[in-house]
């Protein structure tokens, strides 16, 4: 069994094991890739904070993998994961993450702003909630032209209590919006874990208050999540309107940099490893005769195209000093 360079482009393949090998490898990838920045920061080799992704990967490798090209995402700044995913450039992500001229955004959006249009990321959000109307806003148009595109956006279970989220969900019901709102039930809003902050933590049964159907789902099952996925893209396509879908995942770090997560309870973290969703997906592909020459090689494949893009990134240069200020803008 062969596998394909996946560093760009969508995802694709041509049978139940192939497609999940395929999956199996963007999920290393981007597993990966958040281990080498977290090896950065530690360094001092980066600016400002990250949110990283890792445990989270199905979510986004799965949703994605449901999309095609013309529709476009918006996520949190917990977002590496949804921009590879989507077939953002390894070398480039480093290089934006990093400051480099050759990033994504020239260096100057960093961890928290990734971007990319030419695979339809339209962006990574600081502000909690504020890209839900983003993705409305895209799908509106895409309504209105008559394009046939969806927009999907991931959010964290601790945006859900925001005026943008209710606001946007209740005109995406009642306009009928093709857009897939899409929860990445992680169980902490940054420090808090979601019952200290939600009367009902059955996020899924509040789009029946929106007009659409909502559905919860598990977030380590990458074929599962494509399927729920490809079931809600397709409805919002044909003109049936949005969906939510509530994806039950964990994060293995902190919320951020600085934090070591002692918030958690004794235990917590380990009954989550063990669904990983990378060890689950590879259980899968030995439940289906998949041997682990090819199960290793998989992973190597995907180690070697990181390390590659990482040295490439560390070797870009920084923007030179006379544009330091393009394309940055203040208001008065």
């Amino acid at each position: 069994m062969e596998t394909s360079d996946l560093t760009d482009g969508p995802v694709t393949s041509t049978s139940v094991t192939d497609d999940l090998v395929v999956l199996l490898r963007r999920m290393h990838e981007i597993r990966m890739f958040e281990d080498v920045v977290q090896d950065w920061f530690a360094r001092a080799l980066l600016r400002g904070s990250t949110h990283l992704y890792q445990g989270q990967e199905a979510v986004a490798v799965g949703v994605t993998a449901a999309l095609r090209s013309g529709d476009t995402t918006t996520c949190t700044y917990r977002g590496h994961g949804v921009l590879l995913a989507q077939g953002a450039p390894l070398d480039r992500s480093f290089a934006e993450i990093l400051g480099k001229a050759n990033g994504l955004c020239g260096g100057k959006g960093g961890s928290m702003h990734l971007t990319d249009l030419s695979v339809g990321a339209l962006g990574s959000f600081a502000i909690v909630g504020a890209h839900l109307p983003v993705s409305a806003g895209a799908a509106w148009a895409a309504q209105v032209l008559g394009t046939k595109a969806v927009s999907v956006t991931f959010f964290g279970d601790g945006a859900i209590n925001i005026g943008a989220v209710h606001e946007t969900l209740n005109l995406a019901g009642l306009w009928k919006l093709p857009v897939v709102f899409v929860v990445e039930n992680n169980l902490y809003g940054e420090y808090s874990p979601i019952a200290s902050t939600t009367a009902n933590t059955d996020l899924a049964a509040r789009a029946q208050m929106y007009g659409m159907p909502g559905i919860r789902i598990d977030g380590n099952d990458v074929i599962g999540v494509r399927e729920e996925a490809r079931n809600a893209i397709a409805r919002a396509r044909d003109g049936g309107g949005p969906t939510l879908i509530e994806a039950m995942t964990y994060r293995h770090s902190g919320h951020s940099r600085s934090d070591p997560a002692t918030y958690r309870p004794a235990g917590e973290l380990e009954q989550w490893r063990e669904r990983d969703p990378i060890l689950l997906a590879e259980q899968r592909l030995t439940d289906l005769g998949v041997h682990g020459d090819v199960l290793n090689g998989v992973r190597q494949a995907a180690n070697d195209a990181v390390n590659a893009a990482a040295q490439r990134a560390l070797s870009w240069p920084e923007p030179a000093p006379d544009q330091r200020l393009d394309d940055v803008w203040t208001t008065r």
